[in-house]
């Protein structure tokens, strides 16, 4: 199963009696006060939830796994997660 945002919203909504519209906003607004954090090189750490930060892939040099031929792959970075201790107990 898939949990999207919309999921996520109607969920709080109904068990805070908030207004799905309201709910909705402030969601959106923490994702994008998160991919704004991320985008100027911050780590965001959410305390029991995790962390997410950005991490550096070097370029290195790839396989066409349908050819074999030998591609490069160029430098970029990645957005990583790494889950709080409260997330690790919860789900063994």
């Amino acid at each position: 199963m898939i949990m999207t945002k919309k999921d996520i919203v109607l969920k709080i909504a109904d068990e805070t009696g908030i207004k799905q519209i309201d709910v909705k906003k402030v969601v959106q607004k923490t994702f994008d006060h998160i991919i704004a954090s991320l985008v100027r090189g911050e780590k965001v750490e959410l305390r029991n939830f995790g962390v997410f930060k950005l991490k550096e892939r070097r370029s290195r040099t790839g396989r066409n796994p349908r050819t074999g031929q030998v591609v490069p792959v160029p430098a970029r970075k990645v957005v990583v997660f790494k889950s709080g201790l409260e997330m690790k107990k919860l789900i063994k």
